[in-house]
């Protein structure tokens, strides 16, 4: 029984920073100043980070980045804007 309920624990403590990592993000690529948007970042053991940019709907992977999260709002403004 206490094994069951501290699985049941960390099940859900697993599952809420999961849905925690959900977020808007802002990716700017410092060499070109070029801006990406996208709500789902995977990071590299190396340092860079692929992504999925909203506007062009295709793959980016940049060695280099500054990452800012963003509301929704902001998100959705900067993706109707382009």
């Amino acid at each position: 029984m206490k094994n069951s309920v501290a699985f049941f624990m960390v099940s859900i403590a697993v599952l809420l920073t999961l849905l925690g990592c959900a977020g808007y993000y802002k990716i700017t690529d410092p060499a070109s100043n070029k801006v990406y948007y996208t709500q789902d970042i995977n990071r590299k053991m190396n340092g860079a980070i692929r992504f999925k940019d909203e506007v062009s709907k295709t793959q980016v992977t940049l060695q280099q980045s500054e990452v800012i999260e963003i509301t929704q709002d902001q998100f959705e403004a900067a993706a109707a804007a382009k």
